[in-house]
């Protein structure tokens, strides 16, 4: 079992950034590969970027390539993802996920075994 709690979000004026944080808790952080989903009001949640267990593969969703970054820390059971040059469009509650297939890069929620509460992100123009 696999607890995970986002921080980091909050209100960012349009070009702005923020780093958000996702904390796993237990002693197996780097058995998972992990991905950050994101839900705007009245939409359904999508990818956004995905590591594999050992930081080694990366991949983005093209609205936001070049723009965010994904990074992990396996010693400190932590995943990041820093967004720059923000767009009102990012606006959405931000969910991290952690999948038992670690090596793999999963782009569907289905993928994902363990979700955390989300992190609210709201950029204004």
């Amino acid at each position: 079992q696999v607890q995970l709690v986002e921080s980091g979000g909050g209100l960012v004026q349009a070009g702005g950034s923020l780093r958000l944080s996702c904390a796993a808790s237990g002693r197996t952080f780097s058995s998972y590969s992990m991905g950050w989903f994101r839900q705007a009001p009245g939409k359904e949640r999508e990818f956004v970027a995905a590591i594999t267990w050992n930081g080694g593969t990366t991949y983005y969703s093209d609205s936001v390539k070049g723009r965010f970054t994904i990074s992990r820390d396996n010693a400190k059971n932590t995943v990041y993802l820093q967004m720059n040059s923000l767009k009102p469009e990012d606006t959405a509650v931000y969910y991290c996920a952690a999948s038992r297939l670690s090596h793999t890069i999963g782009t569907i929620e289905r993928g994902y075994d363990y979700w955390g509460q989300g992190t609210q992100v709201t950029v204004s123009s």
